[in-house]
């Protein structure tokens, strides 16, 4: 394999390519272990969305604008 500078990718192809790494790393959870205390910032997280402190957005629509500020 052949390395190369991440900089020579534009901002869409390293998010891209990102979203590709993670599908593959992802894509056995029995191999990924999530620490102690991610339990608990994701119970934080629900609680402030359960009680309105929090708005959330699709994953797709937040995607998508990231991309266009981005770009």
């Amino acid at each position: 394999m052949t390395p190369v500078s991440l900089s020579e990718y534009t901002m869409p192809e390293k998010l891209a390519l990102l979203e590709s790494l993670w599908a593959d790393l992802a894509g056995d959870e029995n191999t990924l272990e999530s620490p102690l205390w991610h339990e608990m910032v994701l119970k934080e997280r629900e609680s402030a969305v359960n009680c309105g402190q929090t708005v959330v957005s699709d994953w797709e629509d937040a995607k998508e604008r990231l991309r266009k500020r981005l770009s």
